[in-house]
């Protein structure tokens, strides 16, 4: 068995955002909360899709999202939606906002790889 606590240690703070996450399994469950306004665009526009081919299901508890899709659908997210962000997904988070999410562990992969690449761009600026 597999459990995860907001209040357990190994929380990394990237600035923007702060996370806490665990892979059991083929699974990856984590609690993220964004402490400023972020709009992945930029930082998923490294993929080849410039969007987010994982999928990724959860609750948002605080603050709110808005994803935009590839086939041109959008949605917004607020506080106690559970969510489905299906393959091809590029979503924006208000400052303040938090949530839980289970991804694919070996998908999640190539996304967390276009995170810490925009993150170092930022850091050689």
């Amino acid at each position: 068995m597999a459990k995860l606590s907001p209040t357990d240690e190994g929380r990394q703070d990237f600035g923007p955002v702060v996370a806490l996450e665990v892979s059991h399994d083929d699974i990856t469950m984590g609690f993220t909360t964004f402490k400023e306004e972020t709009d992945m665009a930029p930082i998923l526009a490294s993929l080849p899709s410039k969007s987010c081919q994982c999928p990724h299901w959860g609750v948002l508890t605080k603050g709110r999202a808005s994803v935009r899709y590839d086939d041109g659908s959008s949605e917004v997210i607020e506080p106690g939606d559970a969510y489905y962000m299906t393959r091809g997904h590029i979503p924006a988070f208000e400052a303040g906002t938090e949530l839980v999410m289970f991804s694919p562990a070996d998908e999640l992969k190539a996304t967390d790889e276009a995170i810490q690449a925009y993150l170092g761009t930022l850091q050689g600026a």
